[in-house]
């Protein structure tokens, strides 16, 4: 590809890049520097070639057969964020940690839940993440996407189907940058809070362990976690894999596991869960790729 400034790089494995530290080999892999640079590529690249999205590679699973496609990275890229008129904009590879920091120091509140958010803006947008009661799409003004021709559009709310870690939005595209309504607050009162969300995801998560935060979704009026647990799984491992025994919706990457591994534990879960609660657990995970 010519006339690109980002990194583009062949071959790349997925581990590195994603938050379980595991995952296959994709045909290539972008960075791109800014938005023209994003342009270029999405520009020159085939209309049938499979393309996803990676932030931090939070809700991500690539086989390790690999994936045939492009990868657009974010993370480190695609940084602004401004905050005026009691509003906050913030480009797709702008961390949801870092929206929650800004606008508490700024003396707004009503985005403190993005703190526990392991992800980016663009990813937060395209699975209405939330934390802690939470959720994007309930803050959004307007949005901004980019289609597979670098074709950029600007969107409201109402132009998209919203549901709990699921948003239906135009077919090719993928969410640029995201406006969110602020109120204003007080500036200590609004860092405490984060500081205790935090506070309480470390005490009740494994951050500290390679995982893909919560792996299924909860179903509705349970707990995907309560159901995990209740069916004796806490600890129970495939491989490198295992289910964590402080969070049972966590499934953690012991240093050694395989996509695979993350991948059979995931449906050995579902099973058990079934048989024995008859609840069917629906996983937040996004896998992508060719088994090994």
């Amino acid at each position: 590809m010519g006339r690109l400034r980002g990194e583009l790089l062949q071959q790349e494995p997925m581990g590195p890049h994603c938050s379980w530290r595991t995952g296959g080999v994709v045909k290539q892999l972008f960075r791109p520097v800014d938005i023209d640079d994003l342009q270029q590529f999405l520009q020159q690249l085939a209309d049938d070639e499979q393309l996803i999205w990676v932030g931090l590679g939070s809700n991500l699973l690539v086989r390790d057969g690999g994936f045939g496609g492009s990868v657009i990275l974010t993370k480190g890229r695609l940084q602004q964020l401004e905050i005026s008129d009691d509003m906050l904009s913030a480009q797709a590879g702008v961390s949801c940690a870092k929206v929650a920091r800004e606008s508490a120091k700024q003396g707004y509140c009503g985005l403190e839940f993005f703190a526990g958010i392991p992800g980016t803006i663009g990813g937060a947008l395209a699975m209405n993440a939330g934390a802690f009661g939470g959720e994007t799409w309930g803050n959004v003004i307007k949005v901004e996407t980019i289609d597979r021709h670098g074709v950029i559009r600007s969107r409201l709310p109402e132009e998209f189907e919203v549901h709990y870690r699921e948003v239906k939005a135009p077919v090719d595209e993928y969410f640029l940058r995201g406006w969110f309504r602020l109120q204003r607050g007080d500036v200590n009162k609004a860092q405490q809070k984060i500081r205790q969300l935090l506070e309480h995801r470390s005490h009740t998560q494994p951050t500290t362990q390679a995982s893909c935060g919560s792996t299924f979704r909860n179903p509705q009026g349970d707990f995907a976690a309560r159901l995990i647990e209740s069916a004796g799984l806490k600890g129970y491992c495939i491989g490198g894999a295992c289910v964590s025994e402080k969070h049972a919706n966590f499934i953690i990457n012991r240093g050694s596991a395989t996509a695979t591994d993350i991948e059979q534990l995931m449906e050995y879960v579902q099973q058990q869960v079934l048989r024995q609660s008859g609840a069917t657990l629906q996983a937040e995970v996004h896998i992508v790729g060719e088994a090994a």
